[in-house]
């Protein structure tokens, strides 16, 4: 950023959206290093002030006067909206950190991409499950994953129904195999079931990736119980994470930290993740944990899955 902040001024961070996301980031912005909570935005008021007062923030429902009291946003509100928030913050020139998806549609996640580079602001997409990968030590590996498969399902709720557990769910693990494989995918096929509509409530999907990579995702939000899990081949062996239990068996030729819940990132992928993007709007660094193009990347594969799912 061309006028960061000085190295002994504290950061106004700010969150639009009082749900339970924005308060996990409120929560983050009050205690870490570099940063304290500002501001919280809310349609409701009320909403705003139950989380931003206790914390030491301001309550807002206007968003123009939101983005003067802060100098860094994070996005929190529902999926509809992120490409609409994100890019009134950074034309009003706030380093902004958008939860997951960048946007709905390829053509606005593009624009936030353009609109971020061309005014220099760091523009970061909340894909957790990275820093998990990152404590664990895959992104190490030297290997390029020869197969993948992917379950993430969750429990029938009212949260995220305006859009597919495609982009609430599977889109984790997309950003995942795609940063693992680092090659674009060449053939996508899915289908789906909608039983709570209008969108996908469960999603299967199998990618192939130009590198020879093939990747299978399931997604649901109406299974009986919650289950995050990922198995995935290399040359020399395979790994088999359970995310949930924070466990995973490798046999590999690569040592891999088996304690990596007990690391810093690994207790807290959430915090690390905004620490690092904390440290970009004060120009400390230019290294993002998931950049804007990768968030752009992640849900370009995931539209293709919904439009596979329809044919």
């Amino acid at each position: 950023m061309s006028d960061s902040p000085k190295s002994d001024v504290l950061l106004r961070c700010g969150v639009v959206g009082a749900g339970v996301f924005g308060g996990y980031h409120a929560q983050q912005y009050a205690k870490l290093p570099g940063a304290r909570l500002a501001a919280v935005f809310d349609v409701h008021l009320d909403r705003a002030q139950a989380l931003a007062g206790p914390l030491g923030g301001e309550a807002f429902d206007d968003l123009g006067r939101f983005l003067e009291a802060v100098d860094a946003v994070s996005v929190t509100s529902p999926a509809t909206t992120h490409a609409e928030v994100a890019m009134a913050a950074l034309k009003a020139g706030k380093a902004t950190y958008v939860e997951k998806p960048l946007a709905t549609d390829l053509e606005h996640a593009e624009a936030l991409v353009a609109r971020a580079r061309q005014a220099q602001l760091p523009l970061a997409v909340g894909h957790q499950e990275r820093m998990v990968f990152k404590a664990m030590g895959l992104f190490d590996i030297t290997e390029k994953p020869i197969r993948l498969e992917a379950i993430r399902r969750g429990t029938h709720s009212p949260r995220n129904l305006a859009v597919s557990c495609v982009l609430d769910l599977m889109i984790h693990d997309i950003d995942l195999a795609l940063a693992l494989s680092g090659s674009e995918p060449a053939n996508v096929e899915a289908r789906a079931q909608v039983l709570h509509g209008p969108f996908a409530d469960q999603v299967e999907a199998e990618a192939m990736f130009d590198d020879g990579l093939v990747a299978r995702f399931e997604a649901s939000r109406i299974a009986e119980a919650r289950e995050r899990r990922m198995w995935i081949a290399f040359p020399s062996g395979e790994v088999e994470i359970d995310f949930l239990a924070r466990t995973f068996r490798n046999t590999t030729r690569f040592p891999l930290n088996a304690d990596f819940a007990d690391t810093a990132i690994g207790r807290d992928p959430l915090g690390a993740a905004l620490g690092a993007f904390i440290a970009a709007a004060r120009g400390e660094t230019d290294h993002l944990p998931a950049e804007a193009e990768e968030g752009a990347r992640a849900l370009d594969l995931a539209l293709a899955v919904e439009q596979a799912a329809l044919e």
